[in-house]
């Protein structure tokens, strides 16, 4: 069986920006691995980080991040996915004060993306990818920066499908696209992606879709205009799907 692992930065990425492309591969009888990388639960958060919980409805005292990873489990038993969580802290819990930072440049002092490449590390001696799926930090959040970055100092030999950051990449307004020269040397291939169920895996982030979207609704009308494809980069001898050999 092969295995595919999508590396996402956030407990919703994978699922937001791929999400059709991998339902149809565990449809074809992959194997799927979500693993997100930044979920770690941090106790007692304050400032920035407590508000972006108490922005979206979450009481102080509630583990904010524990509500996210079992948004994740759901969503994943929707693509047809298993689901990894791993032990790093998202960017409000590493000194990114105010909305402003997260979509800046990354600290010089932040070595989050040292962190990552050491637990992607890890997971491929038991997971023996053949394929992995990663964010192109479209919109310049840290943390997708980061993970690009994680990926460039592995260096893997392995074919990677790099897919456009979702919803920042429908927005005429993103910020910034910090490896699009990067990304620009890389062929664009279009998936055919099962819809229905990247529409149930998003809906499940239900603590992320009125910040989002506004709403289920939105959700829904973000969906429909991005239509029944997923556009990726294609780095290396990627396998195609559905009905790749």
């Amino acid at each position: 069986m092969r295995t595919a692992l999508a590396l996402s930065p956030h407990l919703d990425d994978a699922a937001f920006s791929a999400g059709g492309a991998l339902a149809r591969m565990a449809a074809e009888g992959w194997q799927v691995v979500v693993a997100t990388l930044f979920t770690a639960t941090v106790p007692g958060p304050k400032g920035f980080a407590l508000a972006c919980q108490t922005d979206k409805g979450i009481p102080p005292e509630a583990d904010y991040m524990a509500m996210r990873r079992a948004e994740d489990e759901a969503a994943c038993a929707a693509l047809g996915a298993r689901a990894l969580h791993l032990p790093l802290r998202e960017a409000p819990h590493r000194g990114y004060n105010d909305a402003s930072t997260l979509f800046g440049c990354p600290r010089s002092c932040d070595t989050a993306h040292l962190d990552a490449a050491d637990v992607i590390r890890a997971l491929l001696p038991e997971l023996r990818p053949d394929l992995l799926l990663a964010p192109q930090a479209i919109g310049g959040h840290v943390d997708h920066v980061l993970t690009v970055r994680a990926l460039q100092i592995l260096g893997l030999p392995l074919p990677i499908l790099w897919w456009r950051d979702f919803p920042y990449a429908t927005r005429a307004d993103t910020p910034r696209r910090p490896f699009e020269t990067l990304f620009a040397g890389l062929r664009e291939a279009e998936f055919p992606a099962d819809i229905t169920a990247r529409h149930r895996a998003c809906a499940a982030y239900a603590t992320q879709l009125g910040y989002q979207f506004g709403g289920p609704e939105g959700l829904a009308r973000a969906l429909e205009a991005a239509g029944g494809t997923e556009r990726m980069r294609v780095e290396g001898e990627a396998p195609f799907l559905p009905g790749s050999p």
